[in-house]
């Protein structure tokens, strides 16, 4: 080897080592697989939310230990996947800001967010770099985008907003009704819809109030559904939001009521409020893990591993990061577009709810939403349904 030639091939390992050190692909000579494939995981880690953004995080770690003990390859070549987590504190500008970090930090796809109003902030971000986003945000707005790195884990809410208004409306027999959100995104869109579906079922809201996600302060709100002689409640406030609301219907004495809420209150914390009203019951998208045939491996998995069940969609995220390793296996390279060309043609096999697979905009095809009851202090379907 002379000279020269022996110069271009110690540079060119240089600069290899250099973007591999850096988690970066794709400089002409190197190899398109790195050792080390950084996955971005982003949710809300601390705060309110933190118990649910830790149990999505927990899925993708869970996932990534099994893949790298079995031994994970990428086009012939043995690859360690490494989680990058950051925490999005359930806050937009926050959720920019940790965004910009994980596009920085080289991730070749992103597990995030929790909320809705956080994953269509940080979408541009990850489109600006090709880099996959999935989320398990549910407003219809974060596939609209018309960006094609957004891929949905679940059903959406205008699904999710007409099986509340049908449920509440054919199931709850009432006729006067409430409609409450919390301000963000994802509450304020599923309670216009569900809203919207009650009046289509001709129910009368006769109550439509919107507050932000942090209020907990209820006894005006309580005095005025009891005036209002409200029968049922649709909610879209967070669990610790609608404990509150519940002592102070407690307080004026209106307790001859149903509560009908999202997923934020579908929670081992709401459980708290058993028997203070009639009853309580809430929609999600996100189906329990105990729901499907192999679900109950994944629980003593997941329980074996954080000796805790999971606290709500961990088994989701798990699913994703197996489809997602799937895809890069199958692009054949660590390059996030890519990768996202793969997601959008994949038919992912998902080890706890069976499979994943997504629309041109990126919307889950068999997303599904269940409503649940809360009995004996414990979340208990009543049905579900992917058509409503």
């Amino acid at each position: 080897m002379n000279t020269q030639v022996r110069r271009r091939t110690v540079l060119t390992a240089l600069a290899c080592a250099a973007l591999a050190a850096a988690g970066a692909v794709g400089l002409s000579g190197c190899s398109k697989v790195p050792d080390t494939v950084k996955i971005g995981v982003a949710q809300p880690l601390s705060g309110p939310l933190g118990a649910l953004g830790h149990d999505l995080l927990n899925g993708v770690n869970l996932a990534v230990a099994e893949l790298n003990k079995g031994g994970y390859t990428v086009d012939g070549k043995r690859v360690t996947l490494e989680v990058v987590s950051v925490d999005d504190k359930a806050d937009a500008a926050t959720g920019k800001t940790v965004a910009q970090q994980l596009v920085d930090a080289g991730v070749v796809a992103v597990i995030g967010h929790l909320n809705s109003g956080v994953s269509i902030d940080a979408a541009p971000i990850y489109a600006a770099k090709d880099i996959p986003q999935l989320a398990i945000s549910t407003n219809p707005k974060f596939t609209q985008l018309g960006l094609p790195t957004t891929f949905r884990m679940v059903a959406n809410d205008t699904l999710q907003a007409r099986a509340m208004g049908s449920f509440a409306a054919a199931q709850l027999g009432a006729s006067r009704y409430a409609a409450l959100d919390d301000g963000t995104p994802y509450g304020k869109g599923l309670a216009d819809g569900a809203a919207a579906q009650l009046r289509a079922d001709k129910k009368e809201v006769v109550v439509r109030k919107s507050f932000d996600d942090k209020t907990t302060a209820f006894d005006a709100l309580a005095a005025e559904l009891k005036a209002a002689q409200v029968e049922v409640i649709v909610s879209t406030l967070n669990d610790f939001q609608a404990l509150a609301l519940l002592e102070a219907l407690r307080k004026v004495g209106h307790t001859k009521v149903s509560l009908l809420g999202g997923d934020t209150i579908k929670t081992t914390d709401m459980t708290k409020g058993a028997g203070i009203i009639e009853g309580m019951y809430a929609t999600s998208p996100v189906l329990e893990a105990k729901e499907f045939t192999t679900g109950k491996a994944f629980l003593e998995k997941y329980i074996e591993a954080y000796k805790k069940p999971p606290a709500y969609g961990g088994h989701y995220s798990y699913d994703s990061m197996y489809v997602l390793s799937a895809a890069i296996q199958k692009a054949k390279s660590a390059d996030p577009k890519e990768i996202g060309k793969v997601l959008h043609s994949i038919n992912g096999y998902a080890p706890v709810t069976g499979t994943m697979t997504w629309d041109d905009k990126g919307e889950q095809r068999y997303g599904a939403v269940g409503v649940y009851e809360l009995r004996g202090g414990n979340w208990e379907l009543r049905m579900r349904s992917d058509r409503w």
